[in-house]
């Protein structure tokens, strides 16, 4: 049997979203709060449709917190246009620290690496607005370093450095990276600076496969859709799910119409990731054989 987690019509303050690969192009997005997942959707990419057909099963919340991969942005704004965004300040931190190691070489990659490790530590308006204020002195002051030029003037000398200002920058100008200082928001609960509730979640699915490592493709997605669905608010009684859940066999024959709508005319059912066109099970209908 495979689960199905019904549609999330609650408004929720928060909440996280990201995607856990199990193989080159198979992933699951997945969707939780701080209490219970609420939505998961297997897909081959991380990009704005696989996001979006995730989003359209969950009613907007105040507040996104993501690591902001893949193609999530641009379905927020199509699906979500009035939920705010939180990129989780750890995800910014360790973007910086790929570029900058953790034994810089210059000094300008030492004072970026310092910024980046204060980011994680903003914790009111104030700080923030100082943060800001010293990464644009960065900026102002390595600019003329960073426009450094190899001797044959085709690449720059600090590529890795240019690199990570421009990540910072344009999460300085998406106006994502102090979200959980907004006291409009924090007038209905707090709002976390950092991804780590989807990130115990993806830990411990992790674990689970290790545990029942062996298992193929199609045995892990089956696996992690089950510890999702188990995972949410109100799963539903053994009985209820024998009566309501489709079995392999439907999974199959909606992943044969999958391949035949792609062109396949042998109607064999394509590899997980290439056939994920399954609009009965995902969300075309909210519930396949009438789920509550």
């Amino acid at each position: 049997m495979w689960p199905i987690i019904p549609m999330c019509d609650e408004i929720h303050h928060v909440v996280y979203m990201d995607g856990i690969w199990l193989s080159r192009k198979c992933v699951i997005l997945i969707a939780c709060t701080d209490d219970y997942v609420i939505g998961c959707h297997l897909a081959k990419t991380e990009n704005s449709k696989d996001w979006g057909c995730l989003m359209q099963r969950i009613a907007s919340p105040d507040v996104l917190v993501c690591d902001g991969g893949g193609g999530i942005e641009k379905a927020r704004r199509a699906y979500w246009p009035r939920t705010k965004v939180q990129r989780c300040t750890f995800h910014a931190f360790c973007q910086v620290k790929r570029c900058t190691t953790t034994r810089p070489k210059t000094q300008a990659g030492v004072d970026l690496y310092a910024l980046a490790k204060d980011l994680m530590h903003v914790d009111s308006l104030q700080r923030s607005a100082e943060w800001l204020a010293s990464f644009h002195r960065w900026c102002t002051n390595y600019e003329t370093f960073l426009k450094e030029r190899s001797d044959d003037g085709r690449h720059y000398k600090h590529e890795r450095l240019r690199k990570a200002r421009k990540a910072l920058v344009a999460l300085c100008n998406a106006g994502t990276l102090f979200t959980y200082l907004d006291e409009e928001l924090l007038c209905d609960g707090a709002v976390p600076s950092m991804s780590n509730r989807i990130e115990n979640l993806n830990g411990r699915i992790r674990r689970m496969l290790v545990n029942h490592r062996g298992m193929n493709i199609d045995h892990r997605i089956k696996a992690v859709f089950w510890f999702c669905y188990m995972n949410s608010e109100c799963p539903k009684g053994f009985a209820e799910m024998l009566k309501a859940f489709p079995d392999d066999d439907k999974v199959r024959e909606w992943r044969m119409r999958a391949a035949k709508a792609e062109g396949d005319d042998t109607g064999e059912p394509a590899r997980w990731g290439e056939g994920l066109m399954w609009s009965e099970f995902h969300h075309s209908t909210p519930y396949p054989y009438s789920i509550n």
